[in-house]
């Protein structure tokens, strides 16, 4: 059904020209039969109509303006019958219709009623009574006449399929009316109270919201029941379309009425906004430009802000996205795109203060200061990627801030250990909720200055997991050619990362990707002698801890004698973070007895010691004598710095069994084998029966037991402890060595030198054989560790037993004579 006023009972008044307007009538079921039994004439004026189909028995007014059919009708309404045949054009674009532009079947209608428009147009009130069918034409001017032909409506049969009919009409648009909020409620009674079913699909098909030809079609048709049932096709289709159109609008009126809230409840966050002193979104826009006008970025910088800007300026502040967006805006805000610090150039000054922070490390000071000094010379050098790699607690960390210090930047930290997120190096991409940058843009948007000393702690501790292998992404952090255009995924904008100078540390590295560690420039820091840790204890530690613990400098006093003992007897270790720990205990005890005004002696003696540390704890690895054979100490590295180990072996009689024990890895465990065996190749040499091999078992014992231990850096030490045993030689006294051996009997290099030096001093070692190649190990060791030890270099293993061996038979030698074999007489 149509919509609008123009609708249903509303019969419209469309014109040849298409305009319309309304008009009430209804025919009642006499009248329809009086009407079907009137005869026509047989010939009638033709009125060509635009946009519609008349039908028998609906009335409607239409509006003329072309001249013709203004003169058709005044002659027509002087006539005493007023009739006049009604028939539609074939297209509704042909302004001056002939005959053939005419539908051949029409509708013959009575005038009603005629005035005259202001605009000089005629409108007429027509009544549809029977259709016809045009025959010949016999005048086109003025207008067009022709011979008609009534067609009979024939008789209705009223059985169950025409009521039904009737009545799915009816519902059918009632429904369209209940649903088409512009139709006056007059229209569902009028359709209700049609009595007669040939009017009632003659209404309905006038009303219809359908083409010209659909409604043609439909008066074309002569049975009642096909002509009801175009009329019910059309209307479901109507009613199909009115459905989806009330659907949109309520739709969009929902989307309206939404907007409409959504708008006043803003404008009334705006002002209590306002009120309470807060900005409101308009001054959130306003205050980012603002700050963006002051930022020193890059042009490309520059249009992805105004575009994000321009992203936020359209979206809804209620929704969950402006929160983000605004935070990422604030984010490129905060960032320190061009914002540096001036360095201090002063070598002078940078020296003094690695000093006073540090004691020793004199590699790592070099290479700041040569750093420096490029930099004062060259401007724009990039950072070097340094790594301290060094046992714990030697100062690698702290280092790092001195560096910082001396250089006059800001210091930033991130520890990496245990990390397995390449998003914490990265960032999260924006379409995750609770998405954040990665921690280099994280610290670096803290310190606000873009070229920072970064330490990156413990960054041979990094794992891997499902969610990326953080160690990768470091490869373009740590690559002075790459780091130019970092790439944060939060960010989304190249970040310039080649001024920051970074610094990793790391305990270890065998744990780090090799790529890595090739961008990165290897600092070794080692461990600290006794005498440094002394130092260490004196200048920064006793310190450190008088003032953490509120106590002032004359409260105690530690001599240097006490502090080696504390060393010895307290700690194992190459740094000195233990020994901080129990200086601290002593610390507390002193602030505590202060605190209870109890007496307490300053100056701490041994036996106070002993009181508020308990008793002496260490297990010094000292040299054991070498009063029984196949007894050598040997040197190996821990990661807490070096340590003494002895090689112990026995002979038991027995049929050549080898047995090693002492919790020893595959590579020691070949080192045994490989001297065994260099020993049975060359027993002549050292005057060893070869038949003792077959007759007794070897048991070869690393203690202590319960550690790990592996590395073939044990191999001169085997070879020796079983030369010594198969000969039951003494070895050298306050000897021990350190070296790798092949079959062939060449020593080879091994490394962890100075932490096996200051081992051995520790222990009491006076002599150390070492490979020809660690010469120049030993040259690059500080000379203070290297007093009071002599250094024995070899090549081959003939001259490790000609310095190591003796020709003094230990104490109780084993007898290892076999007796001859009887002979046959």
């Amino acid at each position: 059904m149509k919509n609008g006023r123009d609708n249903l009972i509303l019969s419209n008044v469309i014109s040849d020209d298409g305009e319309s307007s309304d008009f009430i009538s209804l025919l009642s079921q006499e009248e329809e039969e009086r009407m079907n039994k009137e005869d026509l004439p047989d010939s009638l004026p033709i009125l060509p109509l635009r946009n519609t189909v008349l039908f028998p028995g609906v009335v409607i007014p239409i509006t003329v303006a072309r001249d013709k059919s203004i003169q058709l009708l005044k002659e027509a309404y002087k006539k005493q019958d007023k009739l006049v045949g009604v028939v539609a054009q074939i297209s509704s674009e042909t302004e001056e219709p002939g005959f053939d532009d005419l539908h051949k079947i029409g509708t013959v209608a009575v005038i009603l009623r005629m005035i005259k428009m202001p605009d000089g147009s005629t409108m007429a009130v027509i009544q549809g009574k029977r259709r016809f069918l045009l025959n010949q034409v016999e005048q086109t001017e003025p207008y067009i006449k022709s011979s008609i032909s009534p067609i009979p409506e024939g008789d209705f049969i009223e059985d169950e399929e025409a009521r039904a009919l009737a009545e799915s009409i009816k519902d059918v648009a009632q429904k369209i009316i209940s649903m088409s909020p512009h139709m006056p409620s007059e229209a569902a009674v009028a359709i209700k109270n049609i009595k007669s079913p040939t009017f009632l699909v003659n209404f309905v098909a006038s009303n219809l919201n359908a083409d010209l030809q659909v409604k043609q079609a439909i008066l074309e048709e002569l049975p009642y029941k096909m002509r009801a049932q175009k009329v019910l096709e059309a209307l479901k289709k109507d009613f199909q379309f009115t459905e989806l159109k009330a659907q949109i609008e309520s739709k969009v009126r929902g989307d309206l009425d939404k907007q409409q809230r959504d708008f006043f409840l803003q404008q009334q966050i705006k002002a209590i906004q306002e009120e309470l002193g807060g900005d409101s979104p308009e001054r959130d826009v306003e205050n980012l430009l603002l700050l963006a006008s002051k930022k020193k970025w890059n042009k490309k910088v520059d249009e992805a802000f105004k575009k994000e800007l321009e992203r936020l300026r359209r979206t809804n502040p209620m929704a969950p996205d402006y929160s983000i967006q605004l935070s990422y805006l604030q984010l490129l805000l905060d960032l320190p795109w061009s914002d540096n610090s001036k360095d201090n150039f002063d070598l002078k000054r940078a020296e003094k203060v690695l000093n006073e922070d540090h004691f020793g490390l004199e590699k790592v000071k070099q290479r700041i200061l040569e750093y420096l000094a490029v930099l004062k010379l060259k401007n724009d050098m990039k950072s070097p990627i340094l790594c301290l790699y060094g046992p714990p607690g030697v100062g690698k960390t702290s280092l790092g801030k001195s560096v910082a210090k001396a250089l006059g930047r800001k210091y930033a930290r991130v520890s990496l250990g245990g990390l397995s997120d390449e998003s914490e190096i990265r960032g999260h991409r924006r379409t995750y909720i609770g998405a954040m940058p990665g921690r280099i843009i994280q610290n670096l948007k803290k310190i606000k200055i873009n070229n920072p000393v970064f330490v990156l702690d413990e960054v041979d501790k990094m794992g891997n997991s499902f969610r990326g292998d953080p160690s990768s992404a470091l490869l373009e952090v740590l690559d002075p050619e790459q780091n130019a255009t970092f790439y944060d995924n939060y960010v989304e904008i190249e970040y310039d990362l080649s001024h920051v100078m970074f610094i990793a540390t790391a305990n270890s590295l065998d744990t780090i990707q090799p790529a890595l560690l090739d961008r990165m420039e290897i600092i070794e820091i080692n461990g600290y002698t006794l005498e440094e840790k002394v130092q260490i204890a004196k200048k920064y530690l006793i310190p450190k801890q008088k003032s953490n613990h509120g106590l002032v400098t004359k409260d105690f006093d530690l001599s240097e004698d006490i502090l080696a003992k504390i060393i010895d007897g307290y700690t194992r270790e190459s740094g000195v973070r233990g020994l901080e720990k129990q200086i601290a205990s002593i610390a507390r005890h002193v602030a505590k007895e202060k605190v209870m005004n109890n007496p307490f002696t300053k100056k701490i003696d041994f036996d106070t010691i002993i009181k508020i540390l308990g008793a002496d704890r260490g297990e010094k690895e000292i040299y054991q004598g070498n009063g029984v054979a196949g007894v050598v100490t040997g040197l190996a590295w821990t990661s807490v710095g070096g340590e003494i180990l002895f090689v112990e072996s026995i002979l038991t009689q027995g049929k050549g069994k080898l047995t090693l024990t002492g919790h020893l890895g595959e590579v020691m465990k070949e080192s045994a084998i490989t001297a065994l065996s260099y020993l049975k190749a060359n027993c002549k040499s050292l005057q060893i029966d070869p038949r003792v091999f077959d007759n007794y078992d070897l048991h070869i014992h690393v203690p202590a037991g319960a550690v790990p231990k592996d590395g073939p850096s044990a191999g001169i030490t085997m070879l020796t402890s079983l030369a010594s045993v198969f000969t039951q030689r003494k070895v050298k006294p306050h000897l021990a060595m350190t070296g790798e051996i092949t079959l062939r009997g060449k020593v080879l290099p091994i490394g962890g030198l100075k932490e096996k030096i200051l081992a051995a001093k520790r222990a009491g070692i006076t002599d150390i054989i070492l490979c020809e190649a660690n010469r120049k190990d030993v040259m690059e060791v500080k000379a203070d560790y290297l007093n009071d030890l002599v250094f024995h270099y070899v090549k081959e293993m003939h001259e490790v037993i000609g310095i190591a061996l003796l020709n003094e038979k230990v104490n109780n030698p084993y007898d290892l004579s076999i007796p001859e074999p009887l002979k046959a007489v």
